[in-house]
């Protein structure tokens, strides 16, 4: 099995639940993938505490969590999925402060953001909430980041949808100047700060995750410069093995160990989690609904009859 040396080796205390797929027709022979869950919290459902425990009960490997400070009510920029926005992306909790309510109601199970829109934060405070919720869970944080669609959303946070990705690799390069020194200092185009103390630092070493999020163009620029997974959206799967072909290729250029891909949002179809498993995908996120506590249970259910399917995932390993 091929496992991403820098993955297994940070975090030896996932619960995720394991499964092998065969892979018959890859030249990568057989590979595991993790099932993680994507939901918007809000007072609709379960709060952020109860469902962490329920995936952890149920052996996912994470739960994350999107961001929206807000939504402007004039809605110009169309939604990325086509239709209308649903209405459960305008009450969304903060994800930082639902991971910290997660974070106590569980012990293995990982934790973070699908994804931070790191374009409308303040990298210092950032830093401080990232390394918080990595040593309160023990190691358990993965942060996902992406530079968002919402362009008047952007705005309102005085950041410049045209500049938006010069924005995303300062202000990651200034966290991690901030998680890696004792008194760190960062001078970049659109962030700047000298010689400050900005505790705690991450349980993981060098930092938690950096899972880059986005299908554009040049996302495999910006995961090779500043991330250390890459979260795409789902695409078409041709598609989908091209770009992990050029990503292979260029990490053995840069003598990298392999970058592993976390596809966010995927449809539960068993063809396509099998066609995935063979590209080696190493972990799948699945959506949960944010309508109903019902719907909740029921997707719960629905997601554990899809993983017991025979063929298509049996567990290898359940970590202590």
């Amino acid at each position: 099995m091929r496992h991403s040396p820098r993955t297994l080796a940070r975090r030896p205390g996932s619960a995720g639940r394991w499964f092998s797929v065969a892979a018959a027709c890859s030249p990568y022979g057989e590979f595991t993938v993790r099932y993680g869950l994507v939901i918007v919290p809000n007072d609709d459902v379960q709060d952020p505490a109860e469902l962490a425990r329920m995936a952890e009960q149920r052996g996912f490997d994470c739960l994350l969590f999107p961001e929206h400070t807000h939504i402007p009510a004039s809605c110009e920029t169309p939604f990325p999925l086509g239709g209308e926005l649903p209405h459960y992306f305008r009450r969304g909790y903060d994800p930082f402060i639902s991971v910290a309510a997660a974070v106590g109601a569980t012990e293995r199970i990982l934790l973070g953001t699908g994804v931070c829109l790191i374009v409308q934060r303040d990298p210092i405070i950032t830093a401080k909430e990232v390394a918080t919720l990595d040593r309160l869970s023990g190691g358990r944080f993965l942060l996902g980041i992406g530079a968002g669609w919402n362009l008047e959303e952007m705005r309102n946070h005085g950041t410049d949808p045209s500049r938006r990705f010069g924005f995303m690799r300062d202000r990651v390069a200034a966290m991690k100047a901030i998680w890696s020194q004792d008194e760190a200092s960062y001078s970049g185009r659109h962030v700047a700060f000298e010689r400050i103390w900005c505790w705690p630092k991450p349980v993981q070493q060098p930092h938690p995750p950096v899972l880059v999020g986005g299908n554009g163009p040049h996302v495999l620029d910006r995961v090779l410069a500043y991330g250390d997974e890459w979260s795409p959206n789902p695409m078409p799967v041709e598609e989908l093995a091209e770009r992990m072909s050029e990503l292979r290729r260029r990490t053995d250029e840069l003598g990298r160990p392999p970058i592993p891909v976390t596809v966010l949002g995927c449809p539960p179809e068993p063809a396509l989690v099998e066609q995935l498993a063979a590209l080696g995908v190493e972990r799948v996120i699945f959506w949960l609904p944010s309508t109903s506590r019902d719907e909740v249970e029921r997707t719960f259910e629905d997601y554990m009859a899809f993983l017991r399917r025979p063929g298509l995932a049996e567990p290898v390993v359940s970590a202590s």
